[in-house]
């Protein structure tokens, strides 16, 4: 497995090694001692979390807040989506910018994204089945949120405004410059 670091202090893109041959494919999709040299951090995960959303699903940003902030590896099982990472540390020299990666069933990559971080997707194949860990419990009273089309972080999310389908609890979230981070 290749680990890549992002423009994000952090956050990591990592490729699996891929061995198929006509009877299909084998890759090892996690192991913790490979994954902590990787990303040269002692990370534990505790909590592994799958969704399913059709095309046009934006799952906004989102995050946990203080003693309850996860660090999160996510990978898509099938389907394609744009993966959005938003650095959301304050004392981050990249504070407020983002890194949008294609992951997909076809090529395997996964998105390792810190605590500090907000997380969303957008869906652009007809179905994506979406899968990731997280090192931290959710918490209801910690969580956050930034709104999809924040004018601030102008984020691409791959897909004409008439096929965006958004939650109602995501159209209502703030602005980076309003949200409690």
């Amino acid at each position: 497995m290749t680990f890549t670091e992002t423009k994000l202090k952090g956050c990591f893109v990592l490729e699996p090694t891929i061995f198929g041959d006509d009877r299909g494919y084998f890759f090892e999709s996690f192991n913790s001692k490979k994954f902590n040299e990787g990303i040269e951090k002692e990370v534990g995960f505790v909590q592994d979390n799958q969704s399913f959303s059709d095309y046009g699903v934006v799952r906004a940003i989102h995050y946990q807040l203080g003693e309850h902030a996860q660090a999160k590896l996510v990978r898509v099982l099938s389907g394609k989506v744009i993966d959005v990472a938003v650095d959301l540390r304050k004392s981050s020299p990249t504070f407020g910018e983002h890194v949008a990666i294609e992951l997909s069933g076809e090529n395997k990559k996964q998105l390792f994204i810190p605590r500090g971080f907000g997380h969303g997707f957008s869906v652009l194949s007809d179905t994506a089945e979406f899968f990731y860990k997280c090192d931290n419990y959710y918490n209801k009273e910690s969580e956050g949120g930034i709104v999809y089309n924040d004018t601030t972080l102008q984020i691409d999310w791959k897909l004409e405004p008439e096929h965006i389908k958004v939650s109602d609890k995501d159209l209502i979230l703030q602005t980076l410059n309003t949200a409690r981070l």
